[in-house]
């Protein structure tokens, strides 16, 4: 249990967030100590929060695929190849 004393500005303060998130004082708090936390913790990259980079992905691809020229290429040919089956 903590106790704390609060001047007379932040116990109004506290009294009108109180009074508009409809909470108490612990609850807020609690959500104000985990979202302070939340900001101690080092950020997770898309990939991360996504599960991790896929594995395998690019196993079979040319070492020149990072080449924009070579990646319109492909797609070019898959969209052909593609297009033929369906015609």
């Amino acid at each position: 249990m903590i106790s704390i004393s609060l001047d007379r500005e932040t116990e109004t303060y506290l009294a009108d967030i109180i009074a508009q998130e409809h909470s108490t004082s612990e609850e807020l708090l609690k959500k104000l100590i985990y979202q302070y936390w939340q900001t101690l913790k080092p950020r997770q990259t898309l990939a991360q929060r996504r599960g991790g980079h896929p594995q395998n992905l690019l196993q079979d691809a040319d070492p020149d695929l990072s080449l924009r020229e070579n990646r319109k290429k492909i797609v070019a040919e898959y969209i052909e190849t593609h297009h033929q089956k369906f015609n």
